[in-house]
């Protein structure tokens, strides 16, 4: 593997500044950039999790000596390399030094051109660690993930991608989404595959709370402020210092208070109610809309300059509907986990069921399906019904006997495709024909031997939690 000096850094530890300039000057004419300290303990505090180069130290230094260095380093990260230097000529201490773990040991005086080629091979061993650290750490992020955001869509697919990609920086994220496809399962993957996951992640629906209360809520207040402030209260971006703030329905968020957020992402202040100086915050911003951000910027309901803001990054999550087989593997999934819930058996789908899953529009989403299939586990145990009946009200394919053959089964999968686009397209025939790609004598013949007719029943029945 070859190494990539222009990125890799090197830590200096000497006590002699002129050795520490000498090192510095034949370390850098290598290629590689250098942090230089004196003392043991320095060095100890310049080594964050992480470091991608190697450490060159003098033996003898003041206070601690480099040995000793040596065995700390090894607690903390016993792939890291350490290149001691010694001019005592001391076979004793070098034997001693390459048990405890030592990459080299060089000897004083030395050719310039022999610590660069020690430290170029110390590097590139510490940037192959590095490469399989970040590997493995991938590797287990992404079947984390998979557990979280659940699908096999090339959408949800690329979005898992997306997410453990942009994860690692602190560009503010603004996710679109219709209600319910799992906005702030995103916003929460987003803090907990990221640097700041030990830190809070504290959401926020603008769209839940009182206008009167959205300022104080979210910049916080100090005693006195108005009538009631007895004391000073922390606002929500407060609280999640060096985490993430999920605010969600961004769109929402009163305009007189749209510059403060923005004052926010910009310096990293906030204005408390009656405070008399602002407080400096740290935070990751990631909001999230169920409509177009860009929409609500043109109908006077968010600021240009606030949304250029937010979405650095933007994701957007699918509805339900346009995920193929997803729905299966989703209602499978919540069966599984609300049968355990429940302690009860898992029910088993019929092939009715399976044909409504896949043709029925959801209009509700993934919240709607976890609430159907809450239903299903439910009603199993006491009173099993059909799944389209549970969800909308009405049968459809469900009115097929246990025993109905292939052929009926086929019909009744054909009937729940076309009456679901109905009712998706609230009679439009052209818009049906388009989506099912059908011609209109076609849809017409179908619609006929089906019994559908353009007025569908609608979702009232259809339950959102």
């Amino acid at each position: 593997m070859t190494g990539q000096p222009d990125t890799q850094k090197v830590l200096i530890v000497d006590d002699d500044p002129s050795m520490r300039a000498a090192l510095r000057q034949w370390i850098r004419l290598a290629g590689f950039a250098t942090l230089e300290v004196a003392t043991a303990d320095e060095a100890m505090s310049r080594l964050a999790a992480g470091f991608d180069g190697c450490v060159v130290s003098d033996v003898k230094l003041e206070g601690e000596d480099g040995l000793s260095l040596l065995r700390r380093i090894g607690s903390h990260d016993a792939d890291l390399p350490v290149i001691l230097i010694t001019g005592h000529g001391d076979v004793p201490m070098a034997v001693e030094a390459m048990r405890a773990g030592a990459y080299d040991f060089i000897e004083k005086p030395f050719d310039p051109d022999h610590i660069a080629e020690v430290v170029r091979r110390a590097s590139d061993k510490r940037a192959l660690v590095t490469e399989n650290r970040a590997l493995k750490k991938q590797l287990a992020d992404g079947a984390g993930l998979e557990s979280r955001l659940i699908g096999n869509s090339p959408e949800i697919e690329t979005l898992r991608q997306q997410i453990l990609h942009f994860a690692g920086t602190d560009a503010a994220v603004l996710i679109t989404g219709e209600t319910g496809t799992g906005k702030e399962v995103i916003a929460q993957a987003l803090h907990e595959f990221s640097q700041r996951n030990e830190a809070p992640f504290v959401a926020v629906n603008a769209a839940a709370l009182p206008e009167s209360m959205v300022e104080a809520e979210l910049f916080g207040h100090e005693a006195g402020a108005f009538t009631g402030a007895d004391r000073r209260h922390i606002g929500r971006i407060e609280t999640a210092d060096n985490g993430v703030l999920f605010l969600d329905e961004i769109v929402s968020m009163p305009l007189t208070l749209q510059p403060k957020l923005l004052r926010v992402l910009q310096e990293g202040k906030v204005d408390r109610i009656g405070g008399t100086k602002p407080v400096n915050v740290n935070v990751r911003l990631v909001s999230a809309s169920n409509l177009d951000p860009r929409e609500a910027v043109r109908s006077g309901r968010l600021r240009e300059d606030l949304l250029f803001r937010l979405n650095t990054i933007e994701l957007h999550l699918p509805p339900l509907r346009e995920r193929g087989r997803d729905s299966l593997l989703l209602f499978d999934t919540f069966l599984n986990r609300l049968a355990a819930q429940y302690a009860v058996s898992t029910p088993g789908l019929s092939a009715r069921d399976e044909a409504f899953l896949q043709t029925y529009a959801w209009p509700g989403n993934v919240r709607e399906l976890r609430n159907a299939a809450e239903r299903f586990v439910l009603n199993a145990a006491v009173s099993p019904q059909p799944l389209e009946v549970l969800v909308t009200g009405h049968r459809g394919a469900a009115t097929l006997k246990p025993s109905s053959g292939l052929r009926d089964l086929m019909d009744a999968y054909e009937r729940s495709l076309i009456e679901s686009a109905l009712r998706r397209h609230k009679g439009h025939v052209a818009d049906v024909m388009r989506e099912l790609n059908l011609p209109r004598r076609t849809l017409n013949e179908k619609m006929a031997r089906h019994g559908l007719t353009r007025e569908q029943p609608s979702n009232a029945d259809t339950v959102e939690v």
